[in-house]
Order: structure tokens, then C-alpha cells, then sequence
């Protein structure tokens, strides 16, 4: 009876300790702009993936009002993507002073200010994706940073 009772209590305790282990973590990298998309959709943002044959891919969304891109990066031949590049710009703001687009960058983590050719202010953030990729939480997660930047990207563009 003794053995019934050590072998009952060693397999409680087995499967309590393996109820309390997580479970493995879906990784998600750049190489399918499906799974890119459904997780900006997954934000209640519209997506829209635009692919060109010799091009990379990108995705097309919009939060708020605040129209952004998912440019697929480091690519080969349009495919096999390893990193992420969102990017957001005013086209309505020229007169945004280099000094004021280095002040953000020296205030701001995770992403960086600049005037484009055509002297619009742009907002860059990089993720990168590569290898196993990353949990898909957390890919979640950088696109919560980059909405809270673009909202803070826009205050201090038009700030008066």
C-alpha cells in the first residue's frame, strides 16, 4: 500500500509541476507578411499587404488616423524577410527645424526622427526578427511602443 501511495503522490506532483511549467512560445519572424499582418489586425488596425514581384513586401495600416508602414527588411529577392521597419510621415509639416527632429531623437528611445528627401519629418522604428524570431507576444507588444510613439511623433510635430 506504502508503494500506491508514493507512486500517487510522485505523479501529483509530476503533473503539478509540469501544470505550472508555460508552454512553449509561438516565435514569429519576418519571413511570412501573413503573420505580420493578422498581428497588426490583432491591434484592431487594418492591414493591408502590398507585394510587388522584385520588390519587397510591406504592409499598409492606419491608427487613429495615423497612416504607418511595415516595410519587410533585409530581404532576398523579396523573400525570406529578417527584419521590420515601421515608418510614419507628415507630409503637412516641413517647417519641423533639423534641431527639433535631433531633440526628439535625443529625448526618445526605440525609434528615430529625420527629414526625408523631400524634407517631410519621418519616424522610424527597427525591429529585428531574425533567426528563430521572436515570441509573438512580444512582436504584440513593439507595435503597442510604436502606436505610443507615433502618438508622441505627431504631438511634437505639430506642437506649437
Amino acid at each position: 500500500m506504502r508503494s500506491f501511495a508514493k507512486r500517487a503522490a510522485f505523479a501529483f506532483g509530476a503533473s503539478a509541476l509540469l501544470a505550472t511549467t508555460p508552454a512553449q512560445a509561438e516565435l514569429v519572424n519576418a519571413t511570412d507578411p501573413a503573420t505580420i499582418e493578422a498581428i497588426v489586425e490583432s491591434q484592431g488596425w487594418p492591414a493591408t499587404i502590398i507585394s510587388k514581384p522584385g520588390d519587397d513586401p510591406y504592409i499598409e495600416s492606419n491608427r487613429n488616423g495615423l497612416k504607418f508602414l511595415v516595410l519587410f527588411m533585409n530581404c532576398e529577392e523579396g523573400k525570406n524577410c529578417k527584419t521590420l521597419q515601421y515608418y510614419m510621415g507628415f507630409s503637412d509639416a516641413k517647417d519641423v527645424s533639423l534641431e527639433r527632429l535631433n531633440q526628439w531623437n535625443k529625448d526618445k528611445r526605440f525609434a528615430r526622427a529625420y527629414k526625408d528627401d523631400e524634407g517631410d519629418p519621418v519616424l522610424e522604428m527597427d525591429v529585428d526578427l531574425d533567426f528563430a524570431g521572436i515570441p509573438r507576444e512580444n512582436v504584440g507588444e513593439t507595435f503597442n511602443t510604436w502606436a505610443t510613439l507615433m502618438d508622441s511623433f505627431r504631438e511634437y510635430v505639430f506642437e506649437k
